[in-house]
């Protein structure tokens, strides 16, 4: 899976809203979407995180403190302020590279189980994807499908996520997150599991941005000082 990252995010915000889809949702047979995008606006996908987040809510909690943590030990290292960490500055305080190394340890041992569920939901819905692509392909008649990075402009129409997003959704409704035991996930579900992670991280920095932007437009301009 090729990994596409800014378009994704973009049809990650528009959500679940319809976009439109004439009867022949592409022009002159052509089409654009990618596998990521429509496993990232999945219904089964959205529910399995759901699960994980409610399940292992603990390691969340403990990924965001540490985290935190070594954020601060990172800016105690900066001693010029500048954001950007000097070799003269870790070798000044090894007491302090030392624990941010620890930290980073931790953090990989409570991100895992995390990690291996994500990997397990995507995965199974990767297991279909095919079959979705087949089914939309026939149904909208479409000689060519392409990413949408491939393309410098095109009308909307040719965009049919929506459609391989309904038609994942039907045939997978759900998915486990509990892996088998001995279960190993392939390198093509662990990429595809970090650009989703890539996506919902930007997509909630994106959304967060805006809404700052609509309080500060929201908020009353200041009133010139009286003579």
């Amino acid at each position: 899976m090729k990994l596409f990252t800014k378009t994704i995010a973009a049809a990650a915000l528009a959500g679940t809203a319809a976009i439109a889809t004439p009867a022949a949702a592409q022009v002159a047979g052509i089409a654009t979407s990618s596998p990521e995008a429509v496993i990232v606006r999945s219904q089964a996908r959205i529910a399995a995180y759901q699960q994980i987040d409610q399940q292992f809510a603990a390691q969340i909690g403990q990924i965001r403190t540490l985290r935190q943590e070594m954020q601060t030990l990172q800016q105690s290292l900066d001693t010029d302020s500048n954001g950007q960490l000097s070799q003269a500055e870790l070798q000044a305080n090894p007491g302090v590279v030392q624990q941010i190394q620890q930290k980073e340890q931790q953090l990989g041992q409570a991100s895992q189980p995390i990690v291996l569920a994500q990997t397990y939901a995507i995965e199974q819905l990767i297991n279909d994807y095919q079959n979705v692509r087949q089914q939309v392909v026939q149904q909208k008649n479409i000689q060519l499908l392409l990413t949408p990075d491939a393309i410098q402009w095109a009308p909307e129409a040719v965009n049919v996520t929506d459609d391989l997003v309904a038609v994942l959704d039907q045939r997978v409704p759900t998915v486990q997150i509990t892996p088998p035991e001995g279960w190993r996930p392939r390198q093509d579900s662990l990429a595809a599991q970090q650009t989703v992670s890539q996506v919902l991280m930007n997509v909630a920095q994106q959304q967060a941005a805006q809404q700052q932007a609509q309080q500060q437009q929201q908020q009353p301009a200041a009133q010139p000082a009286g003579r």
